[in-house]
């Protein structure tokens, strides 16, 4: 588990960037608290993650509904329910 680059940095701040100003929020808050401390294999389940519509997403945020099909992953529900915190 290596720090992140800042190229890797900056292409998952990137790949986070949404079209809802509520998931840019929750979003950005995470990252800036725990983004040093993200694995490999956490950026690439975020990057999964963010493939997700916008409104599904927020959805998934804020605890209105759960990840679905293929996002139900340990890592992504461990995820999420970090990112539920901000």
């Amino acid at each position: 588990m290596g720090k992140l680059s800042e190229l890797e940095r900056a292409r998952l701040r990137w790949r986070a960037r949404r079209g809802l100003l509520e998931n840019d929020l929750i979003i950005t808050r995470f990252l800036d608290a725990r983004e040093a401390e993200l694995t490999d294999a956490d950026v690439a389940a975020l990057s999964h993650l963010f493939q997700m519509g916008d409104n599904e997403l927020l959805d998934v945020l804020l605890a209105r509904t759960e990840l679905p099909g293929d996002y139900d992953t340990p890592e992504l529900r461990r995820l999420v329910a970090q990112m539920r915190q901000y």
